[in-house]
C-alpha cells in the first residue's frame, strides 16, 4: 500500500457461487476513494484498499439488494459473561485436526516470580465468567444447508412447482398459468438480484442468464420447464453454497482446537473465565486431560503433553518448568500451572488461522487467468446463444421456437460457476490441508510455485541440523569417561553457552552427580578453570590445552580425526595431566537424511548453503549425501541462489528466516523452518512449522496434487459444457439437462477440490 492508504476487511455472507466475487468486488471498487477490492470465496472475506477517510458506510446497503451481507471482520462478538464463584466446570476434551505449532518466545520460571495474576490488576476487563457450553454449537455455519436464508425460497419454489404439477393433472387447462406462477416464486428474487447487478454496471451475471432463459422459455410455451429450471437453479445455489462452506470449514476447524474457557488465578483461587479474555502474564491451571487454553510457559508441574493434533506425532512430549506449551494441545496426567505468553488473538493457532485466511485472499496466477477469461467468456456465451436462436430461423427458415429453445439452453450451459470456482476451491483446500499438517504457504501463487521447484538450497544450522551442539564422544585418558564428564560439567555449571549446555545435558542424561566448583573463571577464547574436589581443573580448546600439557602424537591423530568429522573438541586437564577429551557437534535432524532422499526421489537437486567452516560443513554433507557450499556470508548465499535461477533452476531456499533473509527473498520460494519460524510467519513465502526436513517434500507434493486437482477441475467444467453444447445444438438435450450440467459441474468441481482436505499422507 502507498502512503495514505488503509485496508478494511469484511466477512461476506450469502455467497453461493464463485461469480459472486466479481459482483461484490465491482460494487466495492466503484465507491469513492477505493483503490482496490479483493474477495476470497474460500475465506468469505472482502479486503478493500482505500484512501484514509473514504466513506465505506454505503457498501453494505448497496450489496444487500444483490443478496449479500457484509460485516467488519474485526467486529467483537456480542457476549456478556456472567460471574461464577468456583471453578467446577471442566474444559473439554475435544479432538481436532492436525496443525503446525511453534513458540512465541522462551520464558523460564526465573522470569516470573509471581504465583498468580490477580484480575483486580485489570480494571478494564470483565470479571470471570461462567462457561457457555452452547456458544459454539448454536452458532450457525455459513454455507450450511440450514444457515442459508435461501433455503426458504428454495422450499417455496419447490412446493409451488409440485402444486402446479399436481393441479395440472386434475385441471390441465390451468397447468400453464400455475407453472408460470410457480416460476415467478423463485424467479422474482433472482431477477431482482440481476437488476441490482445491472444497475452497478454488471449486466452479464448468472442471474441475468437465468432470468432471460426462464422468461424466454415461457414465451415459447415451455412454462413447465421454466418453473423446473428455476427450482433446480435454487437447489444448485444451496448445494454450491454448502460445498463452498465445506472448504471454509477446513480452516475453521483449526480454531475449534482451543477451548472456550480457562481456569485463571484470581483472589487466591482458580476460577473459570472465557479464554478470549486471557492476558499475557495471567496464570492458568491446566488439569489432567484438559486442553490447554493459551500459549504459555510452565511455572509448576511436569508431565506429558499430547501434541498429536498439532504436530501429528503420536508420542506425548514430556515438558516441565520453563517449557513452552501451545494452545489446543492436551495435558496428560499431571496438573500444570502455566503463565500465559500470548493472547487469544496471537496464540499459535490464531496466527496460523490468520495466515491461512490471508493466503486464501491472495490469488494464484491460474486463478487470475480464469477470472480474466470468465469476464470475456460470459458475454461471449450470451452472443452465441443469441446467434443460435436467430441465425438458423433467419437464414434457413427453420422453426423459431426450436432454435430459441436451444439458444436459451446454451445460456444455461454457459454459466461460468464451475469454471470460476475450479481454481480457488482447490487452492483453498490445498492451503487448509497444508496448515493442518504444519505447512504454511502464503497464498495461491506460492502453492503453485512450490510444485515447479527443481532445486532446493538448505541452510545447515537449525535447518538440516538441530541448531544446538550435542556431546558425541567422551574420551577418558587419565580418568574414566564418567569422571571426565562430571568434572567438565562441574566447571560448566550455571553457564548458558551452547557447548556448556551440551555437556550439562549429557551429564544429566547419564544421571551423574555434579560436584561444586570453586574459584571458577573464564579464560577469554581459551576455556574455563576452577577448583573441583580440591583439584585444579581446566576445560578448553585443543590449542589452549596443548599450551598447558604436551600431547602424545597418537592423541593428536585421534583429535584430528574428530575435527575432520566436524566436531568441536575440548580437552580436560586435571592437575597438569591430560585427563580426557569431549567432542561435540550440531547433529543432523533425525529425519534429515530421509528428507533429502525424498527430495531426490522427486527429481530435485539439493545443496547446502552455510556460513559454517568448510570442514564441519563437509562432514555433515558427507553424512547426509548433499552437495556443500560453505564459509558463506548472507550476500554469498543470495548470489548463489541468483546464479542458479539464471541457469534455469526454480529455486526453493530453506532457512531460519533471519540470517538467510537475502537468499530467501532472492529464491523463487523462501521456506523458513526450525528456530526462525516466528519470523518466517512475517517474512518468508512459506513455513515448515514442525522443523521436519521431510515436510519440504510434503509441501512440494501438496503443490503438485493441488495443481493436478486444478487441471482436473478445469477439464471437468469445460468438458461438460462442451458435451452439452453439442447435444443441445443437436436437439438431444434441453433446459433441464443444461441447468443440471451447470449445477452438477460446480458441485463435482468443489467435491473434487475437497479431496485435498482428506489427504493424510505425510
Amino acid at each position: 500500500m502507498t502512503a495514505g492508504e488503509v485496508q478494511t476487511r469484511y466477512r461476506v455472507s450469502g455467497m453461493d457461487c464463485a461469480s459472486c466475487a466479481a459482483k461484490i468486488e465491482a460494487v466495492a471498487s466503484r465507491l469513492d476513494g477505493v483503490v482496490e477490492a479483493s474477495l476470497s470465496v474460500a475465506a468469505a472475506t472482502l479486503v478493500v484498499r482505500h484512501v484514509s477517510g473514504a466513506d465505506l458506510s454505503t457498501l453494505p446497503g448497496r450489496l444487500k439488494p444483490m443478496g449479500y451481507g457484509l460485516a467488519l471482520a474485526n467486529a467483537p462478538p456480542a457476549h456478556t459473561p456472567a460471574p461464577v464463584s468456583a471453578p467446577e466446570a471442566c474444559c473439554g476434551h475435544d479432538h481436532g485436526s492436525e496443525l503446525g505449532s511453534h513458540g512465541h518466545g522462551s520464558h523460564s520460571h526465573a522470569d516470573h516470580d509471581h504465583a498468580g495474576h490477580d484480575y483486580s490488576e485489570h480494571p478494564d476487563r470483565t470479571a470471570p465468567a461462567a462457561r457457555d457450553d452452547h456458544a459454539h454449537g448454536a452458532e450457525l455455519r455459513e454455507g450450511g444447508l440450514w444457515s442459508n436464508g435461501k433455503l426458504g425460497l428454495t422450499l417455496a419454489s419447490g412446493a409451488a412447482f409440485a402444486a402446479a404439477f399436481l393441479a395440472g393433472l386434475i385441471l390441465p387447462q390451468v397447468q400453464t398459468p400455475l407453472f408460470i406462477a410457480a416460476m415467478l416464486v423463485g424467479l422474482v428474487p433472482i431477477a431482482r438480484r440481476a437488476l441490482a447487478a445491472a444497475a452497478v454496471g454488471m449486466p452479464f451475471t448468472i442471474e441475468t442468464l437465468m432470468t432471460i432463459a426462464a422468461v424466454g422459455a415461457v414465451i415459447i410455451g415451455a412454462a413447465e420447464e421454466a418453473a423446473a429450471v428455476v427450482f433446480l437453479f435454487l437447489v444448485g445455489e444451496l448445494l454450491e453454497g454448502f460445498a463452498a462452506g465445506r472448504a471454509r470449514d477446513g480452516i475453521k476447524a483449526l480454531a475449534a482446537l482451543v477451548p472456550t474457557t480457562a481456569l485463571v488465578a484470581w483472589g487466591g483461587d482458580f476460577v473459570e473465565v472465557p479464554a478470549a479474555q486471557l492476558a499475557v502474564g495471567d496464570t492458568i491451571l491446566v488439569r489432567p486431560g484438559d486442553r490447554i487454553a493459551a500459549d504459555g510457559a510452565i511455572l509448576a508441574g511436569e508431565g506429558g503433553i499430547d501434541e498429536s493434533m498439532v504436530t501429528g506425532e503420536s508420542a506425548p512430549v514430556t515438558k516441565g518448568v520453563g517449557a513452552n506449551v501451545f494452545a489446543g494441545t492436551v495435558n496428560g496426567d499431571a496438573a500444570l500451572t502455566v503463565r500465559v505468553t500470548a493472547t487469544a488473538e496471537d496464540n499459535t493457532i490464531a496466527r496460523v488461522v490468520k495466515l491461512v485466511e490471508e493466503a486464501q485472499e491472495s490469488r494464484a496466477p491460474t486463478e487470475r487467468l480464469i477470472d480474466r477469461f470468465s469476464r470475456v467468456y460470459t458475454p461471449a456465451v450470451v452472443v452465441i446463444g443469441a446467434l443460435v436462436a436467430t441465425i438458423p430461423p433467419l437464414l434457413m427458415g427453420v422453426d423459431w421456437g426450436e432454435w430459441v429453445y436451444k439458444g436459451l439452453a446454451i445460456l444455461l450451459i454457459g454459466c461460468p460457476c464451475a469454471l470460476v470456482i475450479s481454481t480457488p476451491a482447490a487452492i483453498a483446500s490445498g492451503l487448509s490441508a497444508g496448515a493442518r499438517r504444519g505447512l504454511l504457504l502464503k497464498g495461491g501463487a506460492v502453492l503453485e510455485t512450490a510444485g515447479k521447484v527443481t532445486m532446493v538450497c538448505l541452510d545447515k544450522t537449525g535447518t538440516l541440523t538441530e541448531g544446538r551442539p550435542k556431546v558425541t564422544d567422551v574420551i577418558g585418558l587419565a580418568l574414566p569417561d564418567q569422571h571426565v564428564l562430571r568434572l567438565a560439567a562441574a566447571l560448566e555449571g550455571g553457564s548458558s553457552h551452547p557447548l556448556a549446555k551440551a555437556i550439562l545435558d549429557r551429564a544429566a542424561a547419564e544421571g551423574l552427580t555434579i560436584p561444586a566448583a570453586r574459584d571458577g573463571r573464564a579464560l577469554g577464547g581459551k576455556g574455563v578453570t576452577g577448583l573441583v574436589e580440591g583439584r585444579d581443573v581446566f576445560l578448553g580448546s585443543v590449542a589452549a590445552g596443548a599450551a598447558r600439557v604436551a600431547l602424545d602424537p597418537r592423541i593428536e591423530v585421534r583429535l584430528t580425526g574428530l575435527n575432520d568429522e566436524g566436531k568441536t573438541v575440548s580437552l580436560l586437564i586435571v592437575d597438569d595431566t591430560l585427563a580426557g577429551a569431549i567432542a561435540m557437534r550440531d547433529e543432523p535432524r533425525a529425519d534429515a537424511a530421509a528428507g533429502l532422499a525424498a527430495l531426490k526421489t522427486r527429481g530435485l537437486r539439493t545443496m547446502m548453503l552455510t556460513g559454517d567452516n568448510p570442514r564441519t560443513a563437509a562432514a555433515i554433507g558427507r553424512a547426509l549425501g548433499i552437495e556443500v557450499r560453505a564459509g558463506l556470508l548472507p550476500e554469498d548465499k543470495q548470489r548463489i541462489v541468483s546464479e542458479l535461477k539464471q541457469m534455469g533452476e526454480v529455486v526453493a531456499k530453506v532457512g531460519d528466516g533471519i540470517n538467510d533473509a537475502p537468499a530467501l527473498a532472492a529464491a523463487d520460494i523462501g521456506i523458513a523452518m526450525g528456530g526462525g519460524t516466528d519470523v518466517a510467519l512475517e517474512t518468508a513465502d512459506a513455513a515448515v512449522l514442525h522443523g521436519r526436513v521431510r515436510d519440504i517434500a510434503a509441501m512440494i507434493d501438496l503443490s503438485r496434487r493441488t495443481m493436478r486437482n486444478i487441471r482436473q477441475n478445469i477439464g471437468l467444467s469445460l468438458g461438460l459444457k462442451a458435451v452439452f453444447l453439442v447435444t443441445t445444438v443437436a436437439g438431444i438435450t434441453g433446459l433441464w439437462p443444461a441447468i443440471l450440467a451447470d449445477t452438477g459441474a460446480t458441485v463435482l468441481v468443489t467435491a473434487n477440490a475437497l479431496r485435498l482436505l482428506g489427504d493424510r499422507s505425510r
